[in-house]
């Protein structure tokens, strides 16, 4: 941990809320340490309220009520974590700075022996910022919206049952697309084109390029491909199924049953996500790396 002698009165950033994957020693250890780090240093840091249970800390905030104080959020963990604090941080579009203590890191690209380094080039220099596309997601019941919600990866509706395939209507901003028969149908932004999209035989799509990925999932109908289409379009899927078990997923961390009838529309959210990059590597190296391209 490196001694830095500036403090916070030399950095425009003041407050930094922390999250962690609570369940991981070793992210609520690298948490506990850069809580100090803050403190020493003048800053005040927010704690997500269940990591500072584990810390034994007495001043927790909630999730949900971080983005709108913090000028910082600090996430360690890996592309989970990250995605759930994104959703969380939504309109706010707080700067959020990952750290990648898991599996994969496509997006906490930085790793945990680059923490100090990452965030004195944030406090007191200058940081390279990726802003990515969000999903706007609203859910409609017999004419009337039930739900809105926001996703960086993707929306999902797939079925429990795997034995049965769902039919799904999908529109294009009202001109018909196609009826999907097939396991489940996926609405990703360019960031979740790397997640269950490309599982999926989806494109890759770099980050930059703002549009809607419609990828169907073990499609029934071999001429099915995925397709891009603009980030100005609306998507509307309908499901026509009365089946039990079909769920709208968010991220793969969100569901919300679904009934026959019900329709998803999908669109580009007003906000981004601002994710904070390490500045020595470029998405492609990322990619590469990650995916192992070139390796036998």
């Amino acid at each position: 941990m490196p001694s830095l002698s500036q403090n916070s009165s030399n950095s425009p950033i003041k407050t930094i809320g922390i999250f962690a994957k609570v369940q991981d020693p070793r992210c609520r250890e690298v948490a506990g340490e850069l809580l100090c780090w803050l403190r020493d240093r003048g800053f005040t840091p927010l704690l997500e309220e269940r990591l500072s249970q584990y810390l034994g800390d007495d001043d927790g905030v909630r999730g949900d009520e971080i983005p709108a104080q913090a000028d910082l959020v600090v996430v360690l963990g890996g592309d989970g974590t990250l995605i759930s604090v994104a959703r969380l941080v939504g309109e706010s579009e707080v700067p959020i700075l990952g750290i990648n203590l898991g599996s994969l890191g496509f997006l906490t690209e930085i790793p945990v022996s680059g923490l100090y380094e990452a965030l004195e080039s944030c406090l007191f220099r200058a940081c390279t910022i990726s802003r990515r596309m969000m999903l706007n997601v609203s859910l409609v019941r017999g004419g009337t919206e039930i739900g809105s919600y926001l996703a960086l990866n993707d929306a999902v509706i797939n079925k429990g049952a795997p034995a049965k395939i769902i039919t799904l209507d999908a529109s294009v901003d009202g001109s018909f697309l196609a009826t999907f028969k097939a396991d489940g149908l996926i609405i990703a932004s360019p960031t979740g084109s790397t997640g269950y999209s490309l599982s999926a035989n989806g494109p890759i799509v770099a980050p930059n390029i703002d549009c809607l990925l419609i990828t169907p999932i073990c499609s029934h109908t071999l001429t099915n491909r995925p397709i891009v289409v603009s980030a100005e379009t609306e998507i509307s899927v309908v499901l026509q199924s009365q089946m039990e078990n079909v769920m709208l997923t968010l991220d793969g961390q969100v569901g919300i049953p679904l009934q026959c009838g019900d329709e998803m529309r999908v669109s580009r959210a007003k906000y981004r996500t601002r994710l904070i990059l390490s500045g020595d590597t470029d998405y492609f190296t990322v990619l590469r790396t990650k995916l192992k391209w070139g390796e036998r």
